[in-house]
């Protein structure tokens, strides 16, 4: 990071406080009396898919976990510590696994490249392509097989999403909260529902493993 970047930065957040006091000047004293969000959402590391920016939300409405590939993976205790948060504490009502078109997480599982400490990582991802072989490899297409393994992961984290015992003991304890299934177009700004929507285990039931 240059020197000129970092002091950029910097000033830029002195600006961006600045015009939010002067359009409302309670605005920080509000948002520092605590957060009610109704919405988690688990999407990928990726810096050109900002959350908040993506739905048009303010600060205070989204809670946010990010990890590379957007991966719902039972051993990762910062994931489900986000969750449990957000689902007991928060009480959020929504939860969205947001993926996006042009992963590099993705892309790299479905190649052979040794890249370092994240081949661990990607090893889950590549799971997903296995479990959805016949379908993926049918299509011949590169980009169209790409962009359908992305569909397919984001289906896949959701349901495994919905077998956590974290949002399993809400569902039996009647809790309202709904799961949903997203993908980010980098190049259009739009986010395609991919219709994978459980918001009890009556849905869950419906599929244990959901094709594309």
């Amino acid at each position: 990071m240059s020197t000129d970047f970092y002091k950029k930065i910097l000033d830029n957040n002195r600006i961006w406080s600045e015009t939010k006091l002067k359009d409302d000047p309670e605005y920080f004293e509000r948002l520092s009396k605590g957060q009610s969000p109704p919405l988690l959402w688990i999407g990928c590391s990726d810096s050109r898919v900002p959350a908040n920016e993506v739905i048009g939300a303010q600060p205070g409405e989204v809670f946010v976990h990010r990890n590379i590939a957007n991966m719902v993976i039972h051993s990762d205790m910062n994931m489900l510590s986000v969750l449990d948060y957000a689902v007991n504490v928060l009480k959020v009502k929504h939860v969205i696994v947001c993926g996006h078109y042009g992963c590099g997480g993705v892309k790299a599982a479905m190649g052979s490249d040794h890249i370092g400490l994240i081949d661990n990582w990607i090893r889950h991802i590549k799971d997903v392509y296995r479990l959805n072989s016949q379908e993926l490899d049918a299509i011949e297409d590169e980009t169209a097989r790409f962009n359908a393994f992305v569909e397919v992961n984001v289906k896949e984290q959701v349901t495994d999403l919905a077998k956590t015992s974290i949002v399993q003991n809400a569902w039996r304890n009647g809790q309202e909260l709904c799961l949903h299934g997203w993908v980010y177009g980098l190049d259009t700004g739009i986010v395609k529902d991919l219709q994978v929507n459980f918001c009890g285990n009556e849905d869950l039931d419906k599929t244990d493993r959901l094709k594309f």
